[in-house]
């Protein structure tokens, strides 16, 4: 029950690689745009899984304790979202966003296999929250698609692979297109300048340290203030997101008391008041897994 680790070493570098998004402020978020936003991120993942399976051949994954079913799956995911980026592509045509240059911090197969199961539920949680706000309905039929898609990658890694649950709550945790953003940003070094800006933000980076990082247990926090440390508000709480619930916990001191009875697969926003609202998130979100 701990930090995941790919997460923590991609956190840390956050906010220089965040700059590498061409992004605007002003959100003006039409099919188009939500289009190029989930063709942002199957851009990360095809050259994710291109890049590791590159790297390692099935006599590494072998060395590393996988059957050589494992590999094999995993090509069958890279195909899938090979195939993903095709089809919003033909579907975008000359307004679709190019990809981007990566940095991926796994070293070995079993931290690939460790920061895919991450990649892949993040992913499921991005076509969750972005699902409202899709107007065409063939878009949204095709999203829809996609998403359980994701959502049974990342199962079939958590449960035949990581040998954890591969569920977590009854219900997916929707997150929200500068959350999703954010998150994607600490992989990307830089993208064509021929890109079309999204019109998100990347929030500055938050993680946990502590002697155990689970629930019931309390955690110093850390985050890069984008302002000076005098300007941090006076109050601040930690969201702790999972299915379609939010729990908080106010931070004394630097530090915060995980919620108990949270489990799986869970993110953290640090705000500046009691409420999931993009205005008031200070940094994150920081992703959680608490096996049980």
């Amino acid at each position: 029950m701990k930090f995941a680790f790919p997460v923590a070493l991609l956190l840390a570098a956050h906010s220089a690689l965040a700059n590498a998004l061409p992004k605007r402020q002003t959100p003006e978020i039409d099919d188009t745009v939500i289009l190029n936003y989930a063709l942002t991120l199957e851009h990360l993942e095809n050259a994710f899984y291109k890049e590791a399976l590159g790297k390692f051949n099935a006599q590494e994954f072998q060395k590393a304790g996988y059957p050589p079913w494992v590999r094999r799956r995993f090509e069958e995911i890279a195909k899938h979202e090979a195939t993903h980026v095709e089809t919003l592509s033909s579907v975008l045509k000359d307004a679709a966003v190019q990809p981007c240059q990566y940095s991926f911090p796994y070293t070995d197969p079993k931290s690939f296999v460790a920061l895919s199961q991450i990649i892949e539920g993040v992913g499921a949680s991005a076509y969750t929250g972005a699902a409202a706000s899709i107007t065409v309905k063939d878009y949204l039929a095709a999203a829809a698609s996609i998403l359980a898609t994701e959502a049974r990658h990342a199962a079939w890694i958590a449960a035949a692979v990581n040998k954890q649950s591969p569920y977590t709550d009854a219900f997916e945790t929707p997150l929200n297109f500068n959350q999703v953003f954010s998150l994607a940003a600490s992989f990307i070094t830089s993208c064509p300048e021929s890109n079309p800006a999204l019109p998100f933000t990347a929030f500055p980076a938050l993680s946990f340290t502590g002697k155990t990082v689970a629930p019931n247990s309390k955690v110093r926090i850390s985050y890069k203030a984008e302002e000076s440390p005098e300007s941090a508000p006076e109050e601040m709480h930690v969201a702790f997101l999972h299915g379609l619930n939010t729990e908080y916990a106010k931070v004394m001191n630097g530090e915060v008391t995980i919620p108990a009875g949270l489990k799986g697969t869970v993110y953290a926003l640090l705000l500046s008041t009691p409420a999931v609202l993009d205005e008031a998130t200070i940094a994150g979100p920081a992703v959680l897994e608490f096996k049980f």
